[in-house]
């Protein structure tokens, strides 16, 4: 049965079936193979993206810019310094403005209330490059980036350690589970995922053929995997609680040591980037062979040109 993504937004990976996630990858597995043989068809000439960041980036602005311009699209950033996002005008007048006039919305900020509302009242697509909450987006890369890794996404194991009730750490349970792939959440105690994401990722894990293992052993996390995924210790917005991340962290500090403990000679290392080297990754493993995260970050772009020609029913 073929998969109709055209009008659908993207606010979390639950939105999504697994027959819907895998044609997202496959279409990036072929937009990628065209940039790299250097062919652009233009597919988004005389369309318009609006981009509303609330907090900064390098990857999530330059993946939508670049995969949304080189196509002939043209997208527009707007920082809370450009327009009334929830200040002075009401956040569902601005999304029926934007919506309007744009062909479809990203969005990156706080609250994954304001994506929500965007989407309901936009009447156009609506992408979610980062909330509190939720990082879809990229899971979708690291989905891809895995695939590329092994050739298959099923029955692969993926452990995250670090902070594991972050917006990474969440969505890389539902991706994850949707898709088949063992994923164990490694973390301490004070900081591990939501009861209700485990919860939610352990049914969708039973429906695909997965596991779910949270687990406050480092060793007992990455037994087996695939693939070594952390994150920065302390995300945006969390900068007064530094001090207390560090004490609690530093035993899941990414080491060659712990990637040993993968009885994996072929585990690779997963970061969805900016790292902070030498706090929760060693500089040796990031630069090291076992690392993926420059390919991981590419892959942004790739996952992300798909997302948009799926939802806005552009062949690709």
């Amino acid at each position: 049965m073929a998969i109709d993504l055209k009008g659908r937004s993207l606010l979390t990976l639950k939105d999504f079936t697994p027959p819907e996630i895998r044609a997202v990858l496959d279409i990036a597995r072929r937009v990628k193979r065209e940039r790299r043989a250097g062919r652009l068809r233009q597919r988004f000439r005389g369309r318009a993206l609006a981009l509303l960041f609330e907090k900064r980036s390098t990857r999530t602005r330059c993946a939508f810019e670049t995969a949304f311009g080189e196509e002939g699209g043209h997208p527009v950033f707007l920082s809370t310094q450009d327009i009334h996002l929830g200040t002075k005008e009401a956040l569902e007048d601005t999304a029926r403005v934007l919506g309007g006039m744009f062909d479809a919305i990203e969005f990156r900020g706080f609250k994954q209330e304001t994506v929500e509302t965007l989407a309901r009242w936009a009447g156009v697509p609506v992408y979610n490059g980062l909330t509190d909450e939720w990082h879809p987006t990229q899971v979708l890369a690291d989905l891809l980036t895995l695939e590329e890794a092994f050739g298959s996404l099923r029955g692969r194991r993926l452990a995250y350690v670090g902070d594991g009730r972050n917006n990474v750490a969440h969505t890389l349970l539902v991706g994850c589970a949707r898709m088949g792939v063992h994923v164990a959440i490694g973390a301490p105690v004070e900081l591990a995922p939501a009861a209700e994401v485990t919860a939610w990722a352990r049914e969708a894990a039973a429906q695909s053929g997965s596991s779910v293992l949270v687990t406050a052993d480092p060793g007992e996390a990455v037994r087996g995997a695939d693939a070594v995924y952390t994150d920065v210790w302390v995300s945006m917005g969390e900068e007064e609680k530094s001090a207390e991340r560090v004490r609690l962290l530093q035993p899941w500090q990414v080491t060659a040591g712990l990637m040993e403990r993968t009885g994996r000679s072929d585990a690779i290392f997963l970061h969805c980037l900016p790292a902070v080297k030498g706090k929760e990754v060693t500089e040796e493993v990031i630069e090291g062979p076992r690392s993926r995260v420059w390919e991981q970050a590419e892959n942004r772009k790739h996952t992300i040109k798909a997302l948009m020609l799926a939802t806005l029913g552009i062949r690709a």
